[in-house]
């Protein structure tokens, strides 16, 4: 497995994507996840949403500090890329994160359902055009090692428009499909359960991908993650699953698992339509003021906690919740 460096980050290259480790010398891993921030397909190809939650995460990077972001899917509204020298990279990506603290963070990207109508396979290919975005597949493997301690953290980066299939993002409640491809999709599930074995030592493991599992928003709950990953969250003392899809803000937590819903980056909706869908008591915090200009979520990894704040698109901190360490590392 060959290694090298890249914008700072050790690259290890594997048969499945890429591991990165951040070769940063603070006292902790941080990061920004924010999920549904792709504009719009005609000009200015950006609303005033996107723009404001650009530039609150650039004002965010600077005051507590970054090492990538995390993209939680829906990067291209509302039909994707059609190959990968589209201009809507430029127009709904290049051109909006230019805030300083913005320009030389890599950026982590998996798919949603509006990627998927396009051309998933061109997002893939546009990392080789830009030094930013990292897209190495489908599925893939972060590994971030904790700064001032032996340990590691794990970043598990999913598919699930491919794990459960399409759906319509703006319809109420609406359910994927069922996947296109199901050998493709026991292939990642069965990539996922080897991953959550290798990272039983790790003292944070994240679970990303674009549908939520718990949300009281409206899509709700996703039947087919509910029945396939999270039993497997559960089963290995996931410190939280973060997603989008749903349009707002959310911290769910139950059994341990943090359910983390960034969804806020161009669009914002109050419906809890599906409030008594969830556990009683797993809610915690919802945020979706349709008047708000968006929001999005720091994540801070340190010895002590997996520390999450919500953040709205004027800077101002919304809600902190904290995840403890794994149990015994698992």
């Amino acid at each position: 497995m060959g290694e090298g460096l890249e914008g700072g980050w050790v690259v290890q290259r594997g048969p499945k994507g890429y591991q990165f480790s951040p070769s940063t010398a603070g006292k902790a891993v941080q990061f920004l996840a924010v999920g549904d921030w792709g504009g719009v397909p005609e000009p200015p190809f950006v609303t005033p949403r996107e723009m404001a939650t650009a530039a609150a995460m650039g004002q965010v990077v600077e005051e507590r500090g970054a090492d990538f972001v995390l993209a939680l899917g829906d990067n291209f509204y509302y039909d994707g890329v059609r190959d990968e020298w589209d201009p809507r990279f430029q127009e709904t990506f290049e051109r909006v994160f230019t805030a300083p603290g913005l320009r030389d963070l890599p950026w982590f990207v998996l798919a949603g359902n509006h990627d998927h109508h396009g051309n998933v396979s061109a997002q893939i290919a546009y990392s080789r055009h830009s030094e930013r975005w990292h897209f190495p597949h489908h599925y893939y493997s972060l590994r971030l090692r904790v700064p001032g301690t032996n340990a590691t953290a794990r970043l598990l980066v999913l598919d699930t428009v491919l794990l459960c299939g399409s759906t319509d993002d703006f319809g109420v409640g609406a359910t994927p499909r069922g996947p296109a491809d199901a050998a493709a999709a026991e292939a990642q599930l069965s990539w996922l359960r080897g991953r959550l074995v290798a990272a039983r030592h790790d003292l944070y493991v994240l679970v990303a991908g674009h549908y939520p599992v718990w949300s009281v928003a409206e899509h709700g709950p996703t039947t087919c993650l509910l029945r396939l990953l999270r039993p497997l969250l559960r089963q290995h003392h996931v410190t939280a699953y973060l997603c989008g899809h749903d349009h707002n803000l959310q911290f769910l937590k139950e059994d341990g698992v943090g359910y983390v819903v960034s969804g806020a980056g161009n669009f914002m909706e109050a419906s809890q339509i599906h409030k008594a869908a969830v556990p009683p008591g797993a809610a915690r915090f919802f945020f979706g003021a349709p008047e708000s200009p968006g929001g999005f979520v720091h994540l801070r990894l340190d010895a002590s906690a997996a520390t999450v704040t919500f953040l709205e698109a004027t800077g101002r901190s919304l809600e902190t919740s904290g995840c403890p360490p794994r149990p015994y590392y698992y």
